[in-house]
């Protein structure tokens, strides 16, 4: 008999594309394992996860509005619709685990999987666990985690430290990085490819596909200080925030590439010689992989500020610096110049930020959900 996986959550990019990664991880393994991924209708895995060659059902669910709000009337009919069409996927597919990677398909899919016995385990991005994955622990056989300290909020002896996957071209790009001469050449032409000059600064400000309103004006008060000093931009703005954007950029258009998405990320990585970022689980994983120095600005508006919290975990090691939304008008010139034009800085927090790299997290996580397989 072969050995059937259900992966679920998504909604965001932050929690589909490692677990597009760990299903990779665990074909790799063993290509005879059946693998079904279940999403929430409407949200970005029903997109991804079949461009990447894996099946997909799809649940009635969205998240709970903290605050009183009309969409919230829904939510308890989304539930029970969501644990009933499990419990039909649980009983047609028979997995013999399932795997939770955060986002709203993860609770009703793994509540009821536990429910009936079902083997589950939790990849949990973030230095703070979310609601769903507190309550849903106690029934949990293993939670992978990437940060210090999980102990809080789980038992210990189901935790395990496996660190975040990323996606393949960011460990690609780790390993090209071992060679200085080809990393510098490598350099050189992803800075030709924006339409800079190699022998000046360049920075790299991602904000997500949306964009942030925070980043957006913290760099706008800098703008005009940091063409003035020679540095170069990567602007990463957000489909909600270009138009603005470029309109700022549009002086300086030589030295300023402002753009709504960057397709070639991978590119803007090797290109930077600093980042500003938000401070989602996932870029964290890759910025520590690529070791450049990075000021976080974590968005105030996620869940239970869990991004404060994942930049504060970096701070605390040296590994990052950080800026608030609220301070980025005042505190962001300052902490870009730390990061672009003081050495010992940018050495410091580079070394600090690479400590925490896990290049193989997808493989740890797929060698424990086989790990939890009745056969193995």
């Amino acid at each position: 008999m072969s050995k059937k996986i259900i992966i679920s959550g998504g909604g965001t990019g932050g929690h589909i594309f490692p677990a597009i990664a760990i299903a990779n991880a665990l074909k790799k393994i063993d290509p005879t394992i059946e693998l079904l991924f279940v999403g929430a209708e409407g949200r970005i895995e029903m997109e991804k996860v079949p461009k990447a060659g894996y099946e997909i059902e799809g649940l009635w669910i969205s998240g709970f509005e903290r605050r009183l709000t009309a969409k919230n009337l829904s939510f308890p009919f989304k539930l029970l619709s969501s644990m009933w069409k499990s419990r039909k996927i649980l009983k047609r597919f028979k997995p013999q685990v399932v795997v939770g990677v955060g986002g709203y398909a993860s609770g009703p899919l793994l509540k009821m999987a536990t429910m009936m016995g079902i083997p589950a385990l939790i990849q949990e991005q973030n230095s703070y666990p979310g609601i769903t994955n507190r309550l849903l622990a106690k029934q949990i056989k293993k939670i992978c985690v990437a940060y210090d300290g999980l102990e809080r909020f789980f038992d210990k002896d189901t935790i395990v430290m496996t660190g975040n996957p990323v996606r393949k071209d960011i460990i690609e790009l780790y390993e090209s990085n071992q060679n200085k001469l080809e990393a510098e050449a490598k350099r050189k032409a992803a800075v030709e490819y924006f339409g800079l000059n190699p022998d000046k600064k360049v920075l790299f400000i991602t904000a997500g596909s949306g964009g942030a309103k925070g980043v957006r004006d913290g760099i706008a008060a800098h703008l005009q200080d940091l063409v003035e000093k020679d540095v170069q931009l990567i602007w990463q703005a957000g489909k909600n925030y270009i138009e603005d954007t470029a309109i700022m950029a549009s002086p300086f258009k030589d030295t300023v590439k402002a753009m709504a998405f960057v397709d070639r990320m991978d590119l803007a990585y090797i290109a930077a010689d600093a980042i500003v970022a938000r401070a989602g689980a996932t870029t964290i994983s890759e910025l520590a992989i690529l070791g450049k120095p990075v000021v976080l600005m974590p968005s105030p508006y996620v869940t239970e500020d869990h991004q404060t919290a994942n930049a504060l975990a970096l701070v605390e090691k040296g590994a990052a610096l950080m800026v608030r939304d609220k301070d980025a008008r005042e505190e962001l010139g300052k902490a870009i110049d730390l990061v672009l034009f003081d050495d010992l800085q940018r050495k410091s927090l580079s070394e600090g930020i690479r400590k925490l790299a896990v290049t193989d997290a997808a493989e740890r996580i797929a060698k424990e959900v086989l790990g939890l397989y009745s056969g193995v």
